[in-house]
């Protein structure tokens, strides 16, 4: 075996002896512990020196450090706990796992690709719904005709055995299998088609574990999901409340509190995260703990179920060497002597980190190429043929073997003689020596199992003892139904207590919305006139109260990652949480709906009494109860936010057209009425309605008296006489006060005697039917999402199918001659074509400083830092966390948009001008793309708007072709970005900014969140990239030897943006060696320079070496007076060069129309690929006009017909509540995109704002259309004058309305920071803009100091020139319970007595000439509707292009908002 000495060993140069084949000795534990204990007690001690530094240094997220002067001794902390308990007589845990022939089958065949739904094909199957039913009905019936799903084989049968006690680490490239391995064991196998074989724990078959024992075997995976607005400690004390042992399983006289204490202290101290307890966790939106800190509290999460069989993936990522490497020496401590089972993958793992592992396995295609002792496996792979490389680390050496790009044969050693493949690696192995030892290990430790069942017996006894009183012994979980309920109600509560921004909105927001509509509906009067605006006051106040409960939806779904996490360690029923989630709000929902209620009720002067207030309150409360209950049903059903979107609008215009307010109970269609029974806004709006009008009644006057006098006449009496009527509902002839029960009952077909005993016992039943289906629903048919990773392509044109195929055809090639022995020449393709030829510029940097503002004034960054980077050079950037590294680069490549930056920088030895940002190129470390793109677009976008203009378009293509190949996507060429995987991703990050062929290209840590043999084919890319003239600089996190000597200069800052050194790495960083022992630090040859030197600067936990600052050496060193000379002579050599012509410079490489181009073509790329963003909103559109206009279905030409017209015409305000809500989310997720590319000036942001509007129109035409089509036939509109034309004027404002709400949504979306907050307009903007347009209060009632809204609201010309349009000329005929009766004075006629009444207010006679009983008939013609209203069919064209002009001025608004607010701060 060759030696290959590790890089992971500690800066004393001691590693960890190497573990036993099969078990752990008792002097290699107390060597662990021993070197864990010193570990922890340098760190806490350092910690301890830290809190004296000045305040500059402190981090202000972090909490207080209670435990500063204590050494955290783990080994006497474990040891003395364990004997504790053992002298107690606790049964241990001690569990076993055993596989035998586990194979694992997904969805998907082998080859079969998936490619991109588009919106053509979401059209094409909507309306094949039928014939797709019918199908699955017939399959349903008779399986035989059912296809079979394609299913592809991720795991091959495999088998192995680990013990209490012992380690296992998971190797193999991405898409080996590693992740599915874990999951398998851990017994999470939903998201699988089919898993064969039988998986035990300490003899317990993995149907019974997962039943009865399921929070025992957890797994952990690689992302962090948490409540950011919860601390550290709250996060731990929610699962330590839910998983700590009952009486029996804790240490007599401890209790629970002090127990959960001692656990959770421990942990923190343990993880290095104690000063972290009071800090927020935090995500992309709240500020919290960083990555790493975050990392560590996902472990301590877990670890805090107290399993002991645990599976880690990808635990360390985000962590420093030094981190991981404590981490993982304390699971190697926590798993001998608490007997834990534990298995890991693990990336970039160092030689340090390998050697605490027992087992290790090798995956190669889901095939197992390795399964046994650690410290023998490199020498087993050696012995096949393949050769290691000095210094490369065990891991990588055993994970590259399984790469056909990366592994090297062993002297006079082929592809011929050596398994290459996965099939012939597994058979090799299972003809191993280790394979034999494996099975036979297994079939001992069966045999053991099933005999000696002590282990069993114990762990069962020690789940058991861990229960609560009064838990069954048969239930996974060890806290009762209702210790859950509770621990997750007091976790909910915080957690709303803790949003701050979230609680202040909401209720500045309801408030804000209830004096809207208090002052709309200012003190009303009790008049003929205030009985239609009190329903509407009610109405208004249920509705906004009850929808506000719409945005439970996508708060449903976002909850879904951390349910299913705590769920699977069996933390609590998936049922507590809806309870929990119920309880906890009601503090907060009933005080902002209490004052709401309070607000409207008496704003608006409704029967002002306690008991009809507590009545309102209550029945509005309930409603919002039943609809929140409702909302988050629907949020549980669907699996996103679209479908339940879709499921919503199915429900909603249903709920607000049969709540009894637009359509009275009697008039409703004879087959939809019963809608209105089913309906829990129909009993809050008549309850509501039942409470206020039983306790008042009404004055008739005005306009509802017949006959009444017009101006100028005194015929009629002043109070209403014998010979006069109220048109009120209910009114009695010859009686001024209308009752308001009769007003109802009349009017509605309401009976206040329902008020309690049908209406709010009705309500109540739908507050608990709606928490009972979300109970069955969350335990029963969980909707977790998510599931493995599937590539999603788009489909080939005949360009793209010429292109792949010279792709596919070139990698033959390539992989032939490597065969053939031609590896050379094959590393040498990058420099046969000219394309591939970079012209990198020298890029300097001088006396560079960086201050940012803090509270108090201003805090330095980087400090007075030098440095250059020359073409075909790779400089690294790296320093200590904290060290300013992403800062450096930032300031470098121009990216900073707050501080003050000084200094020189020259890119060529001149200054930086406009054009730097696109003649540079940054590849950031989060991965920001068009997620519906294909990479090769992805690519041909930067290069079509980044190179020079005028270079030609099929040469920028032939480029993107060429980086392609030289990034090895060819398989992904037509893959779509958002479906891709980690490493893939980085490589295009990297593509893209290659394609606008740069001077200088920055990488901000390219190799995170890769395992170490994808890190080493992107730095091998990036040398090739250098060797070829571009000039690289690149920070690097914690890089392998073997990575850090592919880098010509090394840039090492420290803390406070100090610089170290800056200089030559030279071969086996030799360079950097003798600088460093020079002043002191020797670094041992069998130590990764990379981690020495940042040990010895003290980055790392051991204390800095020597007395004086690093800082100081570099300043006195010659290495720092070379650097300054160099610079200088660069300057002077590009001085050299420069013919002294002047340079035309601009922004953009691109004029603004070219540029407009490309990006409508992206744009419209996008919308055509996002069929569930724009089918949903046609649907929507089409469901609503469909619904309503079946509602409404072919008026008459009564009264009751007219003011139906008036509603239906109402419903086309609704339409941009729907599309701002849709298009907020799309365009900040746009923005985000596009302030990636503007920091490379690749289009301008006016270009931005008017390629996202572009894109949107086809769509609102097309929504437009549908709309107008459902609802001006079946309604029968179109009998008024106007005609035919009058309809199509109809369709040009509602494509005008569509307009509206596109631009609104957009302004809306540009001047909102993030998608949490751009919703947070809609309901407000829609409100006053629908309540002052002149419908619900109309224009007579609005108070005057209101009436500037009118103007001022887009619907209000919308309403005018719709209505009167359809209105106009159109013949009005009452029908006969619509006309009014009232009987003449004796002798006269009814014209002789009503016929001046008639002249001066309109309307006809029905029997001018009766002389018993009058019939009148309010409107002779549509005009005598609308006309009093301030409406004129004369101005119904000023009326539409002013509904433009304000679509135009919210996109001039947008094209402003883009161009100077960004919300990005760096």
């Amino acid at each position: 075996m060759a030696d290959t000495p590790g890089d992971d060993r500690t800066l004393r140069g001691d590693a960890t002896p190497l573990p036993d084949a099969h078990h752990v000795d008792i002097a290699q534990a107390t060597a662990q512990f021993n070197e864990l204990q010193r570990t922890l007690s340098i760190r806490s001690q350092r910690a301890n020196s830290e809190s004296t530094r000045s305040a500059n240094e402190k981090d202000p997220e972090k909490g207080g450090r209670e435990h500063d002067g204590e050494v955290f001794d783990l080994r006497a902390y474990l040891t003395s706990s364990n004997e504790q308990s053992q002298a107690a007589g606790l049964a241990h845990k001690h569990v076993g796992v055993t596989w035998e022939n586990l194979e694992v089958e997904g969805f998907g065949g082998i080859g079969h690709k998936i490619y991109i739904r588009t919106f053509g094909q979401d059209v094409l199957s909507f309306w094949l719904t039928p014939f797709n039913i019918a199908r699955r009905l017939v399959e349903t019936f008779i399986p035989a005709v059912r296809p079979k799903m394609p299913l592809s084989t991720i795991l091959h049968p495999q088998s192995g055995v680990l013990k209490p006690g012992e380690m296992c680490l998971v190797l193999g490239c991405p898409g080996s299998g590693c992740t599915t391995f874990l999951k398998a064991i851990a017994n999470q196998r939903s998201e699988y088609a089919a898993i064969h074989g039988d998986v035990r724990y300490a003899g317990i078959d993995a149907e019974t574990m997962a039943k009865h024992y399921k929070g025992e075997v957890v797994y952990n995976e690689e992302d962090d999901r948490h409540i950011a607005t919860l601390t550290v400690a709250q996060t731990l004390d929610f699962a330590l409340s839910l998983k700590a042992p009952g009486p029996k399983g804790r240490l007599p006289g401890m209790t629970r509190a002090q127990f959960n204490d001692e656990v959770r202290n421990t942990l923190l101290r343990m993880l290095n995260i104690s000063h972290t307890a009071n800090t927020y966790v935090g995500d992309e939106f709240v500020r919290g703990v960083s990555g790493g800190e975050r990392k560590r509290v996902s472990i301590a999460e877990m670890m805090a179920t107290r399993a002991h069989v645990l599976c880690f993936d990808n635990s360390t990522r985000g962590l420093d060497a030094s981190t991981a490497l404590d981490f993982v020496k304390a699971m190697r401590v926590m798993t001998d002597i608490l007997g834990q089972t534990t298995f890991a993958t693990l990336y970039q793992a160092g030689e340090g980190i390998y050697e605490l592992f027992d087992k290790v396995i090798v995956l190669n295609k889901g095939r197992q190429v390795y399964c046994g002792p650690s410290s023998q496996a490199r020498a087993y792979f050696e012995s096949l043929g393949f050769k290691s490389l000095p210094r490369q680390s065990t891991a990588d050496y055993l994970t590259g073997c399984t790469d056909p790009n990366e592994r090297q044969f062993a002297p006079g050693r082929s592809e011929n003689d050596v398994p290459t493949t996965p099939e012939q690696m597994e058979e090799a192995f299972l003809r191993s020596r280790f394979a034999g030892d494996m099975l036979d290990d297994l079939q001992k430790y069966k045999l053991k199992m099933e005999h000696d069942k002590s282990d069993q017996e114990a762990f069962r006894t020690a789940v058991i003892a861990d229960k609560k009183k009064g838990v069954s012994k048969k239930s996974p979980y060890t806290l009762g139904f209702t210790g859950q309920v509770r621990s997750l109600f007091i976790r909910q509560f915080r957690m709303r207590l803790q949003d701050r921004f979230q609680l202040i909105t909401s209720f500045t927001l309801s408030w804000a919305l209830a004096l809207v509509i208090g002052a709309a509906y200012y003190n009303l009067q009790l008049t003929s006139q205030g009985a239609f605006t009190r329903g509407s006051v009610v109405f208004a106040g249920l509705l906004t109260c009850t929808l506000d409960t719409f945005g439970e939806m996508p708060v449903q779904m976002l909850g879904r990652p951390i349910l299913k996490k705590q769920t699977n360690y069996a933390l609590y029923r998936p049922a507590a949480v809806v309870i929990a989630n119920t309880l906890s709000d009601i503090p907060f929902s009933a005080v902002r709906v209490f004052v709401y209620n309070l607000i409207i009720y008496f704003m608006s002067d409704l029967a002002r009494n306690a008991g009809g207030f507590f009545t309102y309150h209550l029945f509005i409360y309930i409603a919002f109860l039943t609809m929140q209950g409702f909302f988050r049903t629907l949020g549980i059903i669907c699996t996103n936010f679209d479908s339940a979107f879709r499921l919503a609008t199915f429900f909603i215009p249903n709920m607000v057209q049969y709540g009894g307010y637009m359509i009275p109970v009697p008039q409703m269609k004879r087959w939809l009425f019963w809608i209105y029974y089913i309906n829990p806004v129909a009993y809050a709006f008549g309850g509501c309605l039942e409470n206020e009008f039983m306790r008042v009644g009404f004055t008739c006057d005005g306009s509802s008296v017949v006959p009444r006098n017009p101006p100028g006449l005194n015929k009629y009496p002043t109070d209403i006489g014998p010979n006069q009527i109220c048109t009120l509902f209910g009114a009695i002839p010859g009686q001024q006060i209308v009752q308001g029960r009769n007003y109802l009952n009349v009017g509605y077909g309401l009976n206040v005697s329902d008020l309690w005993r049908r209406n709010f016992l009705v309500l109540c039943g739908f507050v608990i039917v709606f928490q009972l289906t979300q109970v069955f629903l969350i335990e029963w048919f969980p909707t977790f999402g998510g599931g493995s990773a599937v590539t999603i392509f788009a489909p080939e044109d005949s360009d793209t199918k010429k292109r792949n195929a010279v792709l596919r055809e070139r990698k033959e090639a390539r992989a032939a001659r490597k065969r053939k022995g031609l590896s050379e020449q094959v590393d040498e393709d990058l420099n046969g074509g000219n394309t591939t030829k970079f012209y990198g510029k020298p890029f300097t940097w001088e006396n560079i400083n960086y201050y940012v503002p803090v509270p108090g004034g201003t805090r330095r960054l980087l400090h007075d830092v030098f440095g250059y980077v020359k073409p075909g050079t790779m400089t690294a950037l790296m320093g200590a966390s904290g060290a300013g590294k992403t800062t450096c680069l930032d300031v470098l490549a121009q990216r900073k948009n707050i501080g003050v930056v000084s200094g020189t920088l020259l890119l060529d030895g001149k200054p930086l001008d406009l054009d730097f940002a696109r003649n540079t190129a940054y590849a950031e470390q989060m991965d920001v793309h068009e997620g519906t793109a294909t990479v090769r677009e992805a690519m041909r976008f930067s290069a079509y708007l980044r190179q020079p203009v005028e270079v030609s378009k099929e040469e920028k293509d032939q480029y993107v072709e060429e980086m392609i190949e030289v990034l090895e996507l060819q398989d992904l060429a037509d893959a779509l970005v958002f479906s891709l995987g980690v490493e893939a991703r980085k490589r295009l990050t990297i593509g893209v900014e290659l394609a606008s062929r740069p001077s200088l290209l920055f990488l901000d840590e390219p190799t995170s969140g890769l395992d170490g043999q994808s890190a080493w084919n992107l730095v091998r890319f990036l040398r090739k990239l250098a060797d070829n003239g571009q000039a690289i600089l690149c920070t690097i996190h914690q890089p392998s030897s073997l990575l850090i000597q592919t880098f010509d200069k090394l840039l090492l800052l420290e803390r406070g943006g100090e610089t170290v050194y800056f200089g030559d790495v030279g071969p086996d960083c030799h360079i950097l060696r003798e600088y460093f022992a020079r002043h002191g630090a020797h670094c041992p040859p069998n130590v990764n320079p990379a981690e020495f030197m940042l040990d010895a600067i003290g980055a790392g936990l051991a204390p800095r070496i020597g007395d004086r600052d690093w800082k100081d050496h570099w300043l006195d060193s010659p290495e720092y007076q070379d650097v300054l000379v160099e610079i200088e002579k660069i300057k002077r050599d590009t001085d050299s060069k420069d013919d002294g012509k002047p340079k035309k410079v601009t922004m953009y490489a691109t004029p603004f129309w070219q540029q407009l181009r490309y990006v409508l073509q992206r744009n419209n790329a996008k919308l055509w690929r996002s069929p569930d963003y724009v089918f949903t909103r046609l649907f929507v559109h089409a469901f609503i006009s469909l619904w309503v206009s079946l509602s409404f279905l072919q008026l008459g030409k009564g009264t009751r017909d007219l003011q139906y017209r008036v509603f239906g015409i109402f419903w086309t305000t609704i339409l941009p509540a729907i599309v701002m809500s849709q298009l907020e989310p799309m365009w900040i997720l746009n923005r985000r995109v596009f302030i990636r590319e503007a920091s490379s000036r690749i289009y301008s942001p006016y270009v931005f704002a008017i390629g996202q509007l572009l894109g949107e129109i086809p769509y609102s035409v097309l929504c437009g259309i549908v709309y107008w089509v459902l609802m001006v036939f079946p309604m029968g509109f179109g009998q008024g004058s106007a005609g035919v034309g009058g309809e199509f004027f109809q369709l040009l404002l509602i494509i005008f309305v569509e307009f509206f709400g596109v631009s609104l949504g957009q302004l809306i979306g540009a001047l909102s920071p993030s998608m949490q907050i751009a919703p947070l307009f809609n309901p407000p903007i829609s409100l006053v803009l629908g309540t002052f347009c002149g419908v619900t209060i109309p224009y007579p009632s609005l108070a005057g100091y209101w009436r500037w809204l009118y103007q001022l609201s887009p619907f209000t010309r919308t309403l005018s020139a719709m209505l009167s349009t359809e209105l106009h000329g159109l013949v009005i005929r009452c029908k006969a319970d619509e006309l009014v009766s009232f009987t003449p004075p004796a002798g006269q006629t009814c014209q002789q007595w009503a016929g001046e009444f008639v002249t001066a207010f309109r309307g006809y006679l029905q029997n001018p000439n009766a002389t018993d009983t009058c019939q009148y008939c309010q409107y002779s013609v549509g005009d005598d509707f609308f006309e009093p209203l301030n409406i004129k069919y004369s101005n119904r064209w000023r009326d539409a292009w002013i509904l433009f002009a304000f679509s135009v001025f919210n996109v001039a608004a947008t094209i402003i908002a883009s161009r100077y607010l960004r919300y990005a701060k760096r």
